[in-house]
């Protein structure tokens, strides 16, 4: 059975699809995060030949640290992607699916740097920094 899921930022500009399942849902806490999103981040991921961008219209990546970009639709503002430089594999923001993700959430990371406004919950793990789950794969 194949999945397609579809995805697109806020304002419609940038419209991408992913064939196939997804990686598990990750919440990332860093600094970073936080400063983009207004809270943490939440991302599942996939494989770059399994990911589409079908309009980019206000498609814009920001290096945020050397060897690190984020894309984000510099029209509306919406995060959606988190790329190490090298991967094969690209992170999503999960609240930017159209379709249900068939994911759960798996667990957290760079919990030192969490927001003291919230309690982390849900999932199996939390890392008090991380390793790279950048290339964390999809459940078969």
């Amino acid at each position: 059975m194949s999945h397609l899921h579809t995805a697109s930022c806020l304002c419609g500009g940038v419209k991408f699809e992913v064939t196939g399942r997804l990686r598990d849902v990750v919440a990332c806490h860093c600094v970073q995060c936080r400063k983009q999103t207004g809270n943490y981040m939440s991302a599942t991921g996939c494989r770059d030949e399994a990911l589409t961008v079908t309009s980019a219209n206000g498609l814009a990546w920001y290096e945020s640290t050397p060897g690190y970009k984020r894309g984000f639709c510099s029209t509306c503002g919406s995060t959606l992607f988190w790329k190490a430089e090298g991967s094969e594999r690209t992170a999503i923001a999960a609240g930017a699916f159209d379709t249900p993700l068939g994911v759960p959430l798996k667990g957290h990371i760079y919990c030192d740097f969490a927001g003291d406004y919230y309690e982390i919950a849900g999932g199996e793990f939390q890392e008090p920094l991380s390793d790279d789950y950048s290339d964390a794969k999809p459940q078969e």
